[in-house]
């Protein structure tokens, strides 16, 4: 249970080390995280701290919304995240969250929705190998078989079939977390991180577990 940041996936770029080796990197830009909710276990049942980010015109919100922030004297936020933490009465209603809170990290766990691909036969989903692409074969990218007849006559739940394709919640762990650039408000995390350039991804200190 750790605190993160919320950014937005600019793009890919590559920097250069001491040594002039290149280093793939997915730059993400941090916006102003502000404390919007602090939940406990004598409250709520757990200890949480729900933070908002990127301003919003009422519009833009739901009644709901509008009236969750207002009755915490919050500024309208398009999007509010919780994060599980320790130590929720360590913050307070309104408080910014700063960059620092990946000072001294070095891998982080990137999360955020998947580029959706729509719907996909199962040599694309799921790496099935295709057929004879002979003239007389009459099953070159077909998914063959699905189950057995009599017993028990019925598909396995779970069965890798066509379906929709991306477009869910992934996360890719431990990455190298390269540069933090407060002034800038940037975040640049060594390979690919899921989703289209413009969308939101958490990035959160990863945990490192002995056995």
């Amino acid at each position: 249970m750790t605190l993160g940041v919320i950014g937005e996936k600019l793009g890919m770029t590559q920097i250069f080390d001491e040594h002039g080796l290149a280093i793939p990197v997915t730059v993400i830009k941090v916006s102003k995280m502000v404390v919007t909710q602090v939940k406990t276990e004598e409250t709520d049942g757990y200890n949480a701290i729900q933070v908002g980010t990127i301003s919003a015109k009422e519009k833009h919100l739901t009644k709901a919304q509008i009236g969750h922030l207002k009755k915490n004297n919050v500024e309208n936020l398009r999007h509010l995240q919780e994060f599980r933490v320790d130590n929720p009465q360590d913050y307070t209603v309104g408080q910014e969250i700063e960059l620092s809170v990946l000072s001294d990290v070095e891998k982080v766990d990137v999360t955020g929705t998947s580029i959706g691909k729509g719907f996909q036969g199962t040599v694309k989903r799921w790496n099935f190998s295709r057929g004879p692409m002979g003239h007389g074969s009459k099953n070159h990218r077909e998914p063959g078989s699905i189950g057995a007849g009599t017993t028990p006559s019925r598909v396995i739940k779970g069965k890798r079939m066509a379906g929709n394709m991306g477009n869910e919640r992934v996360t890719v762990k431990k990455l190298k977390l390269v540069k933090v650039d407060s002034e800038k408000q940037l975040v640049l995390v060594k390979g690919a991180v899921p989703g289209p350039e413009g969308k939101l991804v958490t990035i959160k200190p990863s945990i490192t577990k002995w056995n």
